[in-house]
This record gives structure tokens, sequence and C-alpha cells, in this order.
């Protein structure tokens, strides 16, 4: 006994296994995460390296080079970059996919704990981190009061970030703008002369005088005690009383030598919000678990941590991820209900029963809840792929249902048959047909979820969850979809086809069977008219724009700001407190949110700025986010000699992505040569529409102040270059030499000499060095101090140098873009040992490309063996995917007319589109089978066998189309990507639908006819 009979026969048996697909996709649904991308494990490893103060160069060829060497040397490497700005050395490892992240990172660890001994003195240890998408900040809190920014800060820290860091999930926080408090020893450099006392000699007697170490246990009898020696000075003014070295049988003191201040830390960030300083707290979640639940527990605490604060301390969450995503699911949810409705509508439309029509739409909710099972057994989150998935199956998921449904309708209509022999006939006679069309429809998208690279780990997701949605959709119209049927539906004595066939239909079915009688008549024409529609897919390719990702509506984005080189904090903040006041002119702005001297989540140089601009929702503006930017881009040109870009907000952060969508890179051996072709690059590329804040990524180059040593002259007098070198970051920089602790914190001590002495290249030339016999030595007298540059960063590819192109785009396709930065670069004609390569949204474009063709070949292979196993035939499955093959023009045509690119959503959405549309070939094939075995001869099957699969595959189109209308038409948000998938599938189905009806009885007919010659051989001819 089949399944379908079994639950016919026993329908509570049949209703409690939907139920319990319904049970386990409701628990399942309630401990799904809600992310906005799915969890994809890179191997990509970031070894971030500091060294305060030190430049580029000197990281570089200190830190960086050394790393690069050490971890190129791990097998498996994919791709070695490194950044390097001052003070800090980010190199990023990627490794081969198919390399085990864990493994990669442990092998990384080992190679750089092996070289920490080449590091220069005072190099913080490095921190390796795995690739996370989730490294981005999900939310920034904004905490400001009527207070110094110092007791901000101490609020901001012990208030909030110490409580919200113990939530569940919840992994870094940093403050930006925060003030610090540090204990500054000040020395002056007279009075450390006078004592023939060095800065080394003041650092060394800070550490030595301030440090408490066990001593081991004392054991006495029975009875054991710890040994402590009780050596931290335990008030700020002990410092004063430290006794630096003894002069003349008298003990020199700090106090004698310089002071001692309890002040804040030297600022190097400042955070705003709608131009009020503050200060703000970049929470990070823990890898792979619910943006959602952890921002909500955030702010579950917030209500509890406000209720402790003074009244005049506020806090508001600026940025936060979870509003758009509940927003976009919230959305999906709203498309669904409405899909479901508009499908159920068709077939009522149709059908003209309610009860049929209930038992159809019941398929809809059974299986897209069933589905939530298998995506919560597979680990999957609702995100934007799986949503994605969920949305475009509204329409699909019931066509199984619908073909069962008015086969059994037939059955009792036109045969007279009681529901019950209805539902066992009607589903025996299409099972096969079914089946078919919906395995042939599941093996387009396992292709798709094991594709290689990048873009395969993303769509791995949507792949499964849209299989497992269509198979759950077969089992339901199986079991619930006849039982229901024998059931529910009533027949009515001598009713005949007339209840069903309306004059409209019946006049459409009658223009049709005249279309395809003369058609059949004339076949030549026809095929010849297949073959200029098919060939028609090279022109309109030429006409679609490409695109990798559509991007969406926001409702906000960000202008990132570099102030010219050698600006301090406070010239930053002037510069971009002018760039707000015009942001502020824009009407749509809520918001301006700014941090200067962070770069992401990270401390950058104070010439890095961002402001934050929140905009209005998408529902309460006139323009759209990207005709916002470009109005800003248009008000900001005025401000000249800074590098401005108005761009979307990067939600994946880490690994060194790039936030722009166009980057090019150019290498070569010579620095400068490199310089001169960027330049022409980008002045070409800028004098090109749709080209904005065309820029190279390298930064500019900062002023310093040299120190050239003398180094036969510091022979002769017995001082070290290392010396020199140590002391001057002292003198100059500052170094935290020791820690104070008070209660349970613990405060930096800093030492360095007063700002007096530190402020112009001739004020440190007199600052002095210890040198041979306790002699202290002028700088002046060994060294010469020159005025120079050094570059703000350096970028390196593959353990070599390279410049990065970037740009923004307005209403240019990044494949068009990339084909006009071809052209240029091939006319610029660069020597051998120069080479140019796209990185970022260019780079992953080419990629997935390739392996969609890929997926697409594999699918139509997939394709035909399942027919070709359905029909016992090698001839009937071509027949049937002639189909496919004329559905891509049209799908094409429906991305031109709707003004839209040919990007990775669009791509997928003409894999669903020919997986739909081959299934009306399947049933006009399959039902014309069937009547020549009957005995009809084969013109009378096929006028008789598309007469009767006509109205189904009327439904099921009309359905399809209605259920992913809300999609289409849908501009909430996250709705672009969606859209952009669902007009391919509801335009190529609604174009192609006549034309598929026409030209697969033909071919079908031709086909035959040769196969009967081919039988018949040259005496039949």
């Amino acid at each position: 006994m089949s399944l379908y009979e079994l639950c016919i026969r026993r329908p509570v048996f049949a209703t409690m296994l939907v139920m319990s697909l319904i049970v386990l996709g409701l628990a399942s649904y309630r401990e799904l995460g809600v992310d906005i991308f799915p969890k994809v494990d890179l191997p990509t490893v970031t070894i971030t390296t500091r060294l305060q103060g030190a430049s580029p160069e000197e990281i570089e060829t200190q830190i960086t080079k050394r790393v690069e060497e050490a971890v190129n040397t791990i097998n498996g490497i994919d791709e070695l970059r490194s950044t390097t700005i001052e003070g800090q050395s980010q190199v990023f490892a990627t490794f081969l996919l198919e390399k085990n992240i864990d493994v990669a990172s442990n092998e990384v660890r080992e190679k750089v704990s092996a070289i920490l001994s080449q590091f220069p003195p005072g190099t913080d240890s490095p921190v390796m981190e795995k690739f996370d998408p989730d490294a981005s900040p999900i939310m920034s809190l904004v905490v400001s009061g009527k207070r110094s920014p110092r007791e901000i800060t101490e609020i901001a820290d012990k208030k909030l970030k110490r409580q919200i860091e113990v939530i569940q999930d919840i992994g870094a926080i940093a403050i930006v703008g925060d003030r610090k408090r540090e204990i500054q020893v000040i020395a002056d450099p007279d009075r450390l002369a006078a004592y023939n006392l060095s800065i080394i000699d003041v650092k060394a007697a800070l550490q030595r005088g301030n440090v408490e170490v066990p001593g081991g246990r004392i054991t006495s009898g029975g009875h054991e005690e710890g040994l402590r020696t009780m050596g931290r000075l335990e008030s700020v003014g002990g410092f004063e009383d430290l006794i630096i070295a003894e002069r003349k049988g008298a003990p020199v003191r700090l106090r004698d030598i310089g002071s001692v201040a309890d002040a804040e830390e030297e600022a190097r960030t400042l955070s705003r919000l709608d131009g009020n300083n503050a200060v703000t707290l970049l929470i990070r979640k823990q890898s792979g678990t619910n943006t959602v639940k952890v921002a909500d527990r955030v702010k579950e605490r917030l209500d509890e941590i406000k209720a402790t604060l003074p009244p005049d301390i506020n806090i508001q969450v600026v940025t936060d991820q979870s509003r758009f995503i509940k927003r976009s699911v919230n959305q999906v949810e709203e498309d669904l209900v409405l899909g479901s409705i508009l499908a159920s509508i068709i077939i009522l439309l149709f059908i003209k029963n309610w009860r049929a029509a209930l038992v159809a739409a019941l398929a809809i909710p059974s299986s897209i809840i069933g589905t939530f099972t298998a995506m919560r057994f597979l680990g999957f989150t609702l995100n934007n792929m799986t949503l994605l998935a969920l949305s475009v199956c509204t329409g699909i998921v019931i066509d199984d249902a619908i073909i069962v449904l008015e086969n059994i309708f037939r059955h009792m209509e036109e045969e007279g048959r009681t529901p019950f022999d209805a539902a066992i006939h009607g589903t025996k006679e299409i099972a096969l047909a079914v089946t078919a069309t919906t395995l042939s429809l599941v093996v387009i998208f396992l292709p798709v979820a094991f594709m290689s690279g990048l873009v395969g780990r993303f769509w791995k997701s949507f792949g499964l969850t849209a299989a497992f949605a269509i198979m759950i959709s077969l089992l339901v119209s199986f079991t619930l979809t006849p039982m229901l049927s024998s059931r529910i539906l009533r027949h009515k004595q001598g009713s005949g086809t007339q209840e069903r066939e309306s004059r409209v239909y019946g006049f459409f079915q009658g223009l049709y069977l005249r279309l395809l009688r003369w058609c059949l008549n004339h076949r030549l024409i026809v095929v010849i008219a297949s073959v200029l529609m098919l060939v028609s897919v090279v022109p309109l390719g030429k006409m679609a724009k490409f695109e990798f990702i559509v991007d969406d509506d926001m409702s906000e984005f960000e202008v990132i700001v570099e102030t010219p080189p050698g600006a301090s904090l406070e010239t930053s903040d002037a510069v971009v407190k002018t760039i707000e006041a015009e942001l502020k002119q824009i009407p749509e702005v809520v918001h301006l949110f700014t941090n200067i001297g962070v770069r992401g989540a990270y401390q950058s140089n104070v010439t890095d700025a961002s402001v934050y601009v929140g905009l209005k929702h998408m529902s309460e503006r006139d323009r759209t986010q990207a005709d916002i930017m470009q109005d800003a881009r248009m008000r900001l040109k005025k401000f000249t000699g800074l590098r401005i870009s108005a761009q979307n907000i990067g939600l994946i952060s880490g690994g060194g992505f790039k936030t722009t969508p166009f980057n090019v890179v150019l290498r070569g051996p010579e620095l400068s040569k490199l310089d001169e072709y960027s330049a022409a690059l980008i002045a070409r590329l800028k004098a090109l529409p749709g080209f904005v804040d065309t820029d190279t990524g390298q930064a500019l180059r900062h002023p310093e102040v040299q120190v050239h040593i003398d180094r036969r002259k510091a022979a002769d007098l017995g001082v070290r270059v290392e010396t020199i070198a140590t002391s001057l970051r002292t003198l100059v920089g500052g170094e935290r030499v020791t820690l104070y602790r008070e209660g349970d914190d613990q405060y930096n001590v800093r030492l360095r000499v007063n700002a007096g002495n530190r402020q112009s290249a001739d004020a440190i030339s007199e600052l002095t060095v210890p040198g041979a016999g306790n002699r202290l030595v002028k700088l002046s007298n060994l060294a010469v101090f020159t005025s120079g540059t050094s570059p703000g960063q350096i970028d390196r590819y593959a353990q070599e140098r390279q410049i990065t192109v970037i740009s923004n785009l307005f209403d240019k396709p990044l494949g068009t873009a990339i084909s006009d930065a071809r052209r240029i670069i091939a006319e610029m004609n660069m020597p051998a040992g120069y080479s140019t390569s796209f990185l970022g949204r260019g780079k992953v474009m080419q990629e997935a490309f390739a392996n969609f063709l890929i997926a697409f070949v594999l699918s139509l292979i997939f394709i035909y063996m399942v027919l070709a196993a359905q029909f016992e035939s090698f001839v009937h499955p071509i027949t049937i995917m002639v189909s496919i093959f004329l559905a891509i023009p049209f799908g094409v045509l429906s991305i031109i007319l709707a003004g839209n690119t040919l990007n990775i959503y669009s791509i997928m959405g003409m894999f669903i589109l020919i997986g739909v549309v081959k299934k009306n070939g399947i049933l006009q094939v399959d039902y014309t089978n069937t009547l020549r075995r009957r005995g009809m001869d084969k013109f009378e099957a096929q006028m008789q066998a598309n007469k009767v699969r006509l109205r189904p595959i009327l439904m099921t189109t009309f359905a399809i189309v209605a259920g992913m209308l809300p999609v289409t038409l849908s501009r909430g948000d996250g709705s672009a990507s969606r859209a952009s998938m669902a007009v391919v599938i509801v335009g190529g189905q609604a174009l192609c639908l006549l034309v598929t009806l026409v030209v697969v009885p033909v071919v079908y007919s031709v086909f035959d006819d040769l196969r009967i010659r081919k039988k018949a051989g040259p005496s039949g001819v």
C-alpha cells in the first residue's frame, strides 16, 4: 500500500503525521537564532601586534615582515596580506577553504610564538583572531552627562561596560572617546642634569620601588602562612617620596627631579552624538550567537542599570543591528502570509470551490513550518539567506498540492467518482509526475548548496533550506492533500465540467487549443521561432548590467573622513564639526554620530574619522538611501584637502575586508612607479560617470622628525643606538613603566618629560642620554634632527608592497566599473613586473559567477537524470528541457524591463525559474504518454493531454506568481535582494508561459517522428 493510499484510508494517521511536522517546526522556530548572515567559518587568521609610537616603516621592518616570513611557511596559505599603520601591524593569513580554521589558528600561533624574541622591546604580545563575520559591533551605546569626561568614563567603564560584559554571549566591548585615569610622572630635564640622572634611571627606580612579590610559604609546626612583600605604593603622593638615587650621601627623591600628577591618558579618540561630546561603548557579540537575543539582553540590562545611575547621566542606543533584522524578519513574515492568501485566491478562482482551496492552501504553512525543524537540525539561523529561501518558496510549495488536488477534482467532476475513489485514483495517476517535478526542482538547489568558494559558504543554507521546504511540500501533497480531499470535498451529481469552467477560462482554453493545433501543423515555423528566441539571449545578455549584490536601504550610512597628515585630534575635531554642520542640512537626517581616532572597532590615527548618518525610516521619506548619499557627496565637495567618502555601513569586518564596492590593486617592484600608475588610474576613473569617492587606499604620508645618529660620535661618547631610541621613546612619547593599584582597579603610571621640552626638534635635541662613565650626553652632540615624511599606512600582498585604488559607485553596476577599469589599465601599458587584480566584491563576483556556471551545468545534468529515470527514455527529458533554455531569455528580459541588474540574487532566481518552468513540460509529456498507452493516437493524445493539463499548469503558474508578488513588490527592510530574485521568477514565468505551452508539444512531436523514422530505417523513408 502506497503512502497516499495509507493516509486516505487512515485519516487520523495522516493528521498526526502532519501535526508532528508542525509541532516540531513550531518548537524549532522558538530555538532558531536570528542574525544578518549565516554562520560561516572562513579560514582567515589576523595577527595584530602593537608597538606604541613606532612609525609604519619601523613596524613594517621590525614586525610585519618577520610575521609574514614566519606565517608564510604554513601549509595551505591562499593569501597573505598586511596593513601597517602607526603603532600597529596587522597580518591577514587566508588559507584554502578546505583548511580547518582551528588547525590554521594553532599553526599560526606556534609560528608567531617562535619569533617573539625578535620583536623590538616594548612590543605588546601579538593578538591572534580567527576571522569572524560577527566582528562588527552589533550596538553602540552613547553615554553623556553634565560631568567631566573622566567622570563619564569611570561611569561608562564601571557601571556599564563591566555589567554588560557578563551578559550571556557578549564578546568584546570597546570604549571610544574615553578619558581614563593615569598617574603621570613628569621629569624636569634640567633637574635630571643637575643630579646627573637619566630618564632610564628614573624608569628603573619606579619599577624597583613599586612591586609586590610573593615570597613563598612559612611553615611552623602544623601551621602554614604565605609570605608577601608589600612593596606597592599605597597613594599617589607616595610616588613623590620614592628614592631615585643617592647623591653626596643624601637621597634624591622623585619630587626633587619632577612632579607627579593624578591626570588622564592623552586623548587619542573622540566620540560625539548630535554635536555633544560623549563616551561610546561599541558592543560585539560572541561568534555564532543570536544577534537579536543578545541585543535584547543588553537593553534589558540597560533598563536595570539606568535606575542606579545619577539623573544627569544619559544613555542612548545609537546603532543597533537587531532593529534591521527584526524589521526584515517581520517583512518576510508579512510577505509569506500575503503570498499564501494570494495563492489560495488563485486556486479558488480556478476551481470555484472553497473546500478545495482550503485543502491546497494548507500546504503552505505545513511546508514552511516543517522546514524549521530541518533548519534547527542543520544549525541554521533565520538570516538573510534562509529568509530568502522561505520567501521565494511561498508559491512553490503549493505546486504539488495544486497538481494533486486538481487531478482529484477532475476525477470527481469528469468521471463522477466519489471523493474517496477520486483521491486514490487521482493521486495514483499523477504521483510519478509530481515526484519528478519535485525532485527535478530539488536537484537544482543541491549544486547551489555545495558550491565552492566564499559565496558557496553563504548560499549553502539557502540551498538546503529551499530543498527541505520543497521535499516537505511533496510529503504534504501525498499525505494531507489526498486525505483532506477524500474527506472534505463534496461531489455534486451531474455537474460535469461546467461548474469548474467559467466562460472566460473556456474562451482562453479554446484559443489555446486552436493555437496548439496550428503549431502542431506548422512545426518548422515554431522550431525556427524557438531557435531565434534562444539566440536572443546573446543580445539580451549584452544589454543586461552585471552587479555582485543588491544593497538594501538600511536607513543609515557613514561618511569617512581623513584629515590632512599631521593634523592633531583637536584639528580633526574642528574639521569634522564643519562636516557635521553641512550634513545636518539634509532633511532626512535624524542622528549624526561621530568617532575620531577609530576605524571599525579598533583604535586608529587621529586623522581618521567617521560620521554615522542615521536617516528617517524608508517609509517616512521619498528619497532612497543611495540618493541621499549622493546628496551628501555633493554637499561635501567644497571641503578640499580632505579625503571624504559616503558609503554603506559594512556589516562584515575583520580579515582586511574593504567596505568600498570597487577595489583594484596595483603591484610592482618600485613604490614610486606604483604611485605614478595609481594616480593616473584614479584620474581616468574620476573622469567617468558613476565613480565617486575615488582615491587610493594608501594613507597619505605623515610628517615626522627624523633623528639621524652620528654613529662614530656616539661610539666615542659611549652611547649605544638602542639607548638613544629607548630614551627618546620614554622622554617624548611617554612610557608605561609600572601600575598603581587602588582598591580593585589598576592605573597606568606614565613617565615622560614636561611638555615644554618635547614640543619641537630644538627642544628635544637638548635632552640628554646616558653615556660612558655615567656622563649625560646631549642629543645635539651626536645626532641631527631633520623634518621628513613617512607612509601613513603600508599595504602588502604576498610579501611585497601594493597600492589599492578604491571607489564607491553611484548608479553604476560593478560589472561595468570593472570593464571600464580593465580598459583603462590595458591602455596604460604598464611594464613587465607590474600587475593588477580586483579585490573585495570584484574578486568575489568573478568567483561567484564561475561557481554559479558550474552549478548550473550540474543542475541541468541532474534534471536530465531525474527525468530520464521517470520516463525511461533518453529523448523525453530533452523535450521537456527545451522549456528550460527558452525560459532563460525571458528571465533576462524580466531583469531588463524591471531596471534591475544581473547579480547573484537574480542568477539564483534564474535557477528557480528553470526549475518551475520545466514542471509544465513534465505534466504535458507525462499525460501524453499515458493517453498513448491507452491506445490514443499521438496527435489526439497531445491535444487531449494539453487540454487536461492546461488548468493545473495555469493554476501552478499563477499561484507561484501570486505567491511571490508580495516579495516582488515589497519595499520594506531587506527587500531589495529578495525582490531582485522574485522579479526573475515572476517575470520569467509570466512571459514564457505561452511559449512553453506550445513549444514542448511541438518538440515532442518532432522527436517522436524522428524516433519512428529511425526505427523504420531506409525502407520506411
